[in-house]
């Protein structure tokens, strides 16, 4: 059968499930289970006469969302809170890991960027970070306290408002994702240029190492956690960009609901973040080394293993219980 008839003669069964799909629509665990074998044996046939077909890629989502709607139904027993970070992100991720891969590239080249920039321009620094700041950091250093500005204001103070500024960061980093994304990269920019610049001004001032036991402390989460939501912010200006197999409207609204799931993930991270920025960091200057070591590589390494690495093994998971969809599904 050739491809055009193929379509033609199952298009409405499809585009019935994916209008489905996008209103959230309850259905018959019966008649789920029903149409998810039908869209079985159209996917197993699809990836074998036509492989390397975009209709073997609309089917195969097709599949994993139906799949995720029978298995939420297996599961209600199981706390929602946990099978939201446990299942859902991490399958998120895994769909979205080329994005996610971008957004860390965008930061990384900046960051990098910033540190050159701060070196061939001496005044860069005041550029990006204004004079007021570095005046005040080139005296917290004259007085052998460069992280000094950590240790203003009191704890539980600075853990509240460090912590609603890193989510409202965050947050407009993925509502920029509206317009196409376009303000998203410049939020990249912006922080990318920011922390490398800032760190070069440390090096250049001989106390980079103390300036990564202080910033680290609570930069590792936090930092990856706005990349994470600039990523968040990228999937999204790509639902409306390019919106592939869907109209542009349920394109949209897979997008928004799925990066919007992963911005929320983002959540915890940067109140852990802002508690240890609060609570933490200003004592960083008599904490020893391997602890403030222990702190920055055990909070970094977290992160990375369940935002890089962690989806990989849900996506296996997945794949060995719905062993009729092809592998290396994108959820």
């Amino acid at each position: 059968m050739k491809e055009v008839a193929f379509i033609k003669q199952n298009k409405d069964k499809w585009l019935e499930f994916e209008q489905s799909l996008v209103t959230d629509q309850r259905q018959d665990p019966d008649e789920m289970a029903h149409l998810y074998i039908h869209l079985l044996n159209d996917l197993s046939f699809s990836q074998t006469y036509y492989p390397k077909s975009k209709t073997t890629d609309y089917l195969n989502f097709l599949v994993s969302q139906i799949y995720r709607k029978i298995y939420k139904t297996k599961r209600l027993g199981r706390n929602r809170f946990s099978i939201f970070f446990t299942d859902d992100v991490p399958l998120l991720m895994y769909r979205y890991r080329k994005t996610m891969w971008f957004a860390i590239a965008v930061f990384l080249f900046f960051s990098v960027l910033g540190a050159v920039s701060a070196k061939y321009d001496d005044s860069f620094v005041r550029l990006i970070l204004g004079d007021g700041y570095v005046n005040m950091t080139l005296e917290n250093i004259r007085h052998g306290d460069p992280m000094a500005v950590y240790k203003s204001g009191g704890e539980l103070g600075s853990f509240i408002g460090i912590t609603a500024n890193n989510i409202y960061v965050a947050l407009r980093a993925f509502i920029y994702g509206l317009l196409c994304a376009v303000p998203t990269f410049f939020i990249a920019m912006q922080n990318g240029i920011m922390l490398g610049s800032f760190q070069y001004f440390f090096y250049e001032h001989g106390v980079l190492g103390a300036s990564l036991r202080g910033i680290w402390l609570h930069g590792a989460m936090e930092i990856f956690s706005i990349v994470v939501a600039t990523a968040a912010g990228f999937i999204l200006g790509a639902a409306l960009l390019f919106p592939k197999t869907f109209s542009r409207f349920n394109s949209f609204r897979i997008g928004f609901r799925n990066s919007m799931n992963i911005m929320l993930s983002t959540v915890p991270f940067f109140v852990a973040a802002g508690f240890i920025e609060g609570f933490v960091t200003r004592h960083s200057n008599v904490m020893p080394l391997w602890l403030d070591l222990l702190i920055i590589l055990g909070s970094l390494s977290f992160i990375c293993y369940y935002y890089l690495i962690y989806p990989f093994f849900v996506q296996r998971r997945w794949a060995r219980e719905n062993p009729g969809a092809i592998k290396g599904v994108d959820l």
